[in-house]
């Protein structure tokens, strides 16, 4: 397995450190997608608007879209086992990276859409579901060790509550955290990024924001027994990072650039979703860039302060465009983004940054000009 080195997220740099790293580093995207989204399903309020397609077919839309020369051989997928990816069609994927070089990034526990998990999986209160749920993390972690991934996505999506009034709060964290630990020691060394979500589909997810979300790592982490495990906590590198969503950070009213560089600054950010979500509302996963422009930039901004060169990936909904099109946008629009943050006058920006007093709406300055489509229309700054 690859113990990628985070600890480079956590590093505190003065303004010299800053402006040297900031010109040094280019913000170079790598981009990965789930292939859950090829053939959008239905809704509770819609069926779904295209048929549905089997794995051989997604793979074959990937394949052409690298053909085409949309995608290029970093692009990675990610699937949820065992549903999309299982030990009897894991040789598709080997095939696809064999001829494409696209390869599996993370296979992903299904443990939220089956009527079994209707009280939760890993939190389950019923021991034999809780088991059910402890034995499919360990398959999946497996196949992950079998694609040598960096990491092992899980959502509990199903995991939480919706009546506050008389729920075991306590009983509910202590089983996934011990069921997850459980899992994580039968098959030592691989490393699991979670992805916090408000709500949705329950009423209140286990893991609600960010904060939730690191609290829960480490507390997973003190319960992890096997000697692997523990010698590479002990080494300084982290087991349990986040997989933070855009749409989900927005939908809980958290401030999408400082919920990031919380993460960073622990050194957990092993994975990212992007998407385009409004403040609040339902988990819309529209195309990235089409909201929050301004949250986008600055997230952006935070990841190459800090170090952050794991994958964007692409977890959208593109339920009345082709899923191609679809993707495309969202990759043009992370790719302009990133341009703009790439050209930004740095020694402006850190001494605004560094030193607000002495210059200030410097910042803001920064940014019109670097989006301004003629900067000799800009009036000078007093």
């Amino acid at each position: 397995m690859v113990i990628k080195d985070l600890i480079p997220q956590k590093a505190l740099r003065s303004p010299e450190e800053m402006l040297k790293h900031l010109k040094g580093t280019t913000l170079a995207p790598k981009y990965s997608a789930g292939v859950w989204y090829f053939y959008p399903g239905a809704s509770r309020f819609h069926e779904p608007y295209v048929d549905k397609g089997t794995i051989e077919e997604t793979l074959e839309k990937v394949a052409w879209m690298k053909d085409e020369g949309y995608i290029d051989s970093s692009f990675g997928l990610e699937a949820h086992f065992p549903n999309e990816v299982n030990w009897d069609n894991l040789h598709l994927y080997k095939a696809l990276e064999k001829e494409t070089g696209i390869k599996l990034l993370t296979a992903i526990p299904f443990l939220f859409y089956e009527r079994r998990y209707e009280h939760g999986s890993l939190s389950n209160p019923d021991v034999a579901i809780r088991q059910h749920a402890i034995d499919r993390t360990v398959e999946a972690l497996k196949v992950n060790v079998e694609i040598d991934s960096e990491f092992a996505v899980v959502w509990p999506g199903i995991d939480g509550y919706e009546n506050p009034f008389g729920h075991d709060f306590y009983g509910m964290w202590d089983r996934f955290e011990a069921g997850l630990a459980e899992a994580m020691d039968e098959v030592p060394g691989v490393r699991i990024a979670m992805e916090p979500k408000p709500y949705e589909p329950r009423g209140n997810n286990v893991w609600r924001n960010t904060a939730n979300g690191l609290l829960m790592c480490r507390d997973v982490e003190k319960r992890l027994q096997s000697e692997e495990n523990k010698a590479i906590l002990e080494s300084g590198h982290p087991m349990l990072g986040l997989n933070p969503e855009v749409g989900h950070v927005l939908m809980g009213h958290e401030e999408l650039a400082g919920s990031f560089a919380s993460v960073l600054r622990e050194g957990r950010l092993m994975h990212s979703h992007w998407n385009g979500q409004p403040l609040g509302n339902y988990d819309q996963d529209l195309n990235i860039g089409v909201l929050g422009y301004d949250q986008m930039l600055a997230t952006l901004l935070v990841f190459k302060m800090h170090s952050f060169d794991g994958y964007y990936g692409i977890d959208i909904n593109p339920e009345r465009m082709p899923v191609e099109r679809a993707l495309v946008l969202s990759m043009n629009s992370l790719d302009a983004a990133t341009d703009i943050v790439n050209g930004l006058d740095y020694d402006t920006l850190v001494d605004a940054m560094y030193e607000p007093a002495k210059y200030p709406g410097m910042v803001e300055d920064v940014l019109t000009r670097a989006l301004a489509p003629n900067k000799d229309r800009l009036r000078p700054i007093p």
